[in-house]
């Protein structure tokens, strides 16, 4: 195939990527009212998203060493057959065996889907420009992912609320509709994805796989050797755990305080692409907060913030209410992520930074599993405000785990000071 230039590297990147999310888009509004309708407990729904997470957590590695030695595109290709097999078990699922069955093939997707796609960008990238400015194309991919997932929840809603295919059951048509952008995701791919390097055959494959457990001894050898690193995984397990309460059990709440299924999937459309629009805007305010204020202070003032965002969910009576609790959760979401990874970038050199990333991951995938039995059980077993709350307190303790980085970003900045007046 003919190598890309910098501009075609970049056009082909964000086009698959909004490809790649806006199935996603349509999906996370009906998910779990669609389980619900069909039957399933909140503690079932707990086990089904749970096996999602397990997977990936099993497979992240493993997948990863994959596609270094097959390739980014054969990887990906993969990646979107299964996903395709995933959503096509959902749209038929009716039973708790089905269901689990669908989550642990989007596990297997997710796994493989992780990377590829943002390595081929850089490769082709720097193979074309290695001064190429790359950082601007994968801000560029960040902000068109957040837009696919918006623009598909508003597709969702929409062919909620219009229902124009009788014939297919309400709650089950954005899946339907989703289904078929995976086979043009699958198409671009093949048709974008312009890989000169060959794959470097099974031998390169299974050393890749051998090399994992040696792969997490070193992070967890990191972990051990640095308090900063630890707290900070330790933080983005608590926050896995927490992320339940607005990613699976906002719905049902919404669905509870409007007193239908169906009005409440409509309205989560036009409400998650707004969450996501507000995401958006908290990770562009936050630079300039924590500039004035610190990174570290910054992540845990956002930490005791979302948990407060959290429990005012659970607590709030009505829609307006819970929908203005459910954006404020997001807007600080959106505005936490850059404030993490930037502590976990300051803490690694460029020869550790994947593996203390993929650690930091690992740790996020089996926390939001946990999260998803234990909230989803404790809702069912007491109240859905009553799990909402606690997963609000879980968030809000992650805060003083932020202690530790701000002490090194005390210390780095007196460093820089007495240099500064050294100089």
């Amino acid at each position: 195939m003919t190598a890309l230039d910098a501009r075609s590297a970049r056009r082909h990147y964000l086009a698959l990527i909004a490809l790649r999310w806006l199935p996603t888009g349509l999906f996370i509004p009906v998910g779990v009212l669609l389980m619900l309708s069909r039957g399933l407990s909140l503690t079932e729904i707990g086990l089904v998203y749970s096996a999602q997470g397990f997977v990936v957590l099993a497979l992240e590695l493993p997948t990863g060493g994959l596609s270094d030695a097959l390739g980014r595109r054969p990887t990906l290709i993969l990646a979107t057959l299964v996903g395709i097999v995933s959503l096509a078990t959902l749209v038929v699922a009716h039973s708790l065996a089905l269901f689990i069955a669908a989550m642990v093939l989007q596990g297997i997707y997710r796994a493989l889907d992780s990377g590829p796609l943002e390595a081929w960008y850089v490769d082709a990238t720097l193979a074309a420009d290695p001064d190429a400015r790359i950082e601007s194309g994968l801000g560029a991919g960040s902000s068109v992912l957040a837009v696919a997932i918006a623009a598909g929840a508003l597709l969702s809603g929409a062919l909620v609320a219009l229902a124009p295919v009788p014939a297919i059951e309400t709650l089950a048509l954005p899946l339907v509709v989703a289904l078929g952008l995976y086979v043009v995701n699958l198409v671009a791919i093949v048709a974008l994805m312009h890989e000169t390097a060959s794959p470097r055959g099974a031998r390169a494959i299974a050393s890749s796989v051998r090399a994992v457990p040696s792969v997490i001894r070193d992070g967890l050898g990191l972990l051990r050797s640095s308090r900063v690193l630890l707290a900070l995984v330790m933080v983005e397990g608590l926050w896995g755990f927490a992320m339940v309460t607005f990613e699976q059990l906002f719905p049902i709440r919404l669905s509870d305080v409007v007193g239908s299924t169906k009005t409440a999937a409509a309205m989560l459309g036009p409400v998650s692409s707004a969450a996501w629009f507000a995401a958006a805007a908290g990770a562009a305010v936050i630079a300039t907060i924590s500039a004035r204020i610190g990174v570290a202070r910054s992540a845990a003032l956002l930490r005791i913030l979302q948990g407060a965002t959290i429990v005012a969910m659970g607590v709030l009576s009505g829609p307006v209410g819970v929908i203005t609790a459910f954006l404020a959760c997001y807007a600080i979401h959106g505005a936490s992520n850059p404030m993490h990874t930037t502590l976990l970038h300051r803490q690694v050199d460029s020869a550790h930074r994947t593996t203390v990333l993929s650690m930091n991951s690992m740790v996020g995938q089996p926390a939001g599993a946990i999260g998803a039995i234990v909230l989803l059980a404790l809702a069912d077993g007491t109240s859905l405000p009553m799990a909402m709350i606690v997963g609000g307190i879980v968030c809000a303790v992650a805060a003083p785990l932020y202690l530790p980085a701000l002490r090194a970003e005390r210390a780095n900045l007196g460093d820089l000071d007495r240099r500064a007046t050294s100089a």
